[in-house]
């Protein structure tokens, strides 16, 4: 399936409305194109405008290697809008993620601040007491054997900071070939499973979920015994 076709793209919305859409993004396609070229989720976006006279723009950014909720602005107003409520912490962002044995907890905080690994390793990080502030919350929704299905709640938004935290804690993400086990070949197993946008006043807040994308349905639905795609 070609992520950045116009059929594809509309059938990926998962909330639209006169400021946003939020999107099923697909794992394993970058969502705007970076130095090097290559296929990207945003040109396609002509696709999406609805009658606009413009494409709709990222609020937000996902990894290539994750899939689920995504959030566009339509407009200029609603990107300055939802670039407010990112920065103010506003955003609620719900994560699932099949993980490599399990913690200890039912529950707890990962508060361990990130840098850049090197100038060599692009946008790879590392654990670093002189880095920025990152903090996650994280809840194990189910243990199986010697795997588990969190539900991870990042208070910051540093970059891999979901996959670091993991392995830093003794549990790697299922399929993250830089900060876990996995091979090149391997699919990362995160999903960005909800998001709740407070856009409106007096209303309750957008609310979007995502779907339990094909490469990771497998491990969940078996964790869940048989409700993973639900």
């Amino acid at each position: 399936m070609n992520a950045t076709t116009p059929d594809d793209l509309q059938a990926r919305i998962l909330y639209r409305d006169g400021l946003i859409l939020v999107l099923d993004k697909p794992a394993g396609i970058a969502v705007h194109r970076g130095p090097k070229g290559g296929a990207s989720l945003e040109a396609g976006f002509s696709a999406l405008r609805f009658g606009l006279p413009r494409d709709p723009a990222l609020a937000h950014r996902l990894d290539r290697d994750t899939a689920g909720c995504l959030v566009l602005g339509r407009h200029h107003k609603a990107l300055e809008k939802l670039g407010l409520l990112f920065k103010q912490g506003k955003i609620g962002k719900t994560y699932w993620a099949v993980v490599e044995g399990a913690p200890q907890a039912d529950e707890g905080i990962v508060d361990l601040p990130l840098g850049r690994l090197d100038a060599t390793r692009g946008w790879w990080m590392k654990v670093d007491p002189q880095g920025l502030p990152a903090e996650t919350h994280w809840r194990v929704l189910v243990r199986g054997d010697g795997r588990s299905l969190l539900a991870l709640t990042p208070r910051t938004g540093r970059t891999h900071q979901l996959r670091v935290h993991c392995a830093a804690s003794g549990f790697p993400i299922l399929g993250d070939p830089i900060y876990g086990t996995g091979d090149r070949d391997a699919r990362l197993h995160l999903l960005a499973r909800r998001i709740e946008i407070p856009l409106y006043k007096n209303k309750p807040p957008v609310e979007a979920e995502a779907p339990v994308p094909e490469h990771m349905q497998a491990e969940v639905a078996a964790l869940l015994g048989g409700l993973g795609a639900e």
